[in-house]
C-alpha cells in the first residue's frame, strides 16, 4: 500500500510539473486569451494514455507500482479535466459562448481521437 501511494504521488507530482510547463510555454507562444495549454495537455495526455495502455496490453507488463506511477500518477497529474471545466466556465461567464462551445467540443473530440491514435500507433508498432 505504501509503495502504491509513493508511486502515485511521485507520478502525480511529475505530471503536474509537466502540465505547468506546457501551460506556461503555450501561454508564451499563443497568449492567454484561450486555454491552449489545457487543450494540449488533455489531447497529448489522451494520446499518451492510448500508447501506454496498448503498450502494456501488447508489449510489456510493468509492475503495479510502475503502472500506478505512469497511468494514475503521471497521466492523472498531467491531464486536467478539472482545469478544463474551470476554463469552460470562465469562457462562459465572459459570455464567449461560441468559444466555450468550441473549446468543449474540440477538447473532448480531439482527446478521444488522440487516444485512438495512440492505441493505433502502438498496435502498428507491435504488429
Amino acid at each position: 500500500m505504501v509503495s502504491a501511494i509513493v508511486s502515485i504521488a511521485t507520478g502525480g507530482a511529475l505530471g503536474a510539473l509537466a502540465r505547468y510547463g506546457v501551460s506556461i510555454a503555450a501561454g508564451r507562444v499563443w497568449g492567454l486569451d484561450f486555454p491552449y495549454g489545457t487543450v494540449i495537455v488533455n489531447v497529448l495526455g489522451s494520446f499518451l494514455m492510448g500508447v501506454v495502455i496498448a503498450g502494456f496490453a501488447h508489449i510489456w507488463q510493468p509492475s503495479e507500482s510502475l503502472r500506478l506511477l505512469i497511468v494514475t500518477g503521471f497521466l492523472g497529474g498531467f491531464t486536467t479535466f478539472s482545469t478544463f471545466s474551470l476554463d469552460f466556465v470562465a469562457l462562459w461567464e465572459r459570455h464567449e459562448y461560441m468559444i466555450a462551445a468550441t473549446y468543449l467540443g474540440g477538447s473532448v473530440f480531439l482527446s478521444i481521437l488522440a487516444l485512438f491514435a495512440g492505441m493505433a500507433v502502438m498496435r502498428g508498432l507491435v504488429s
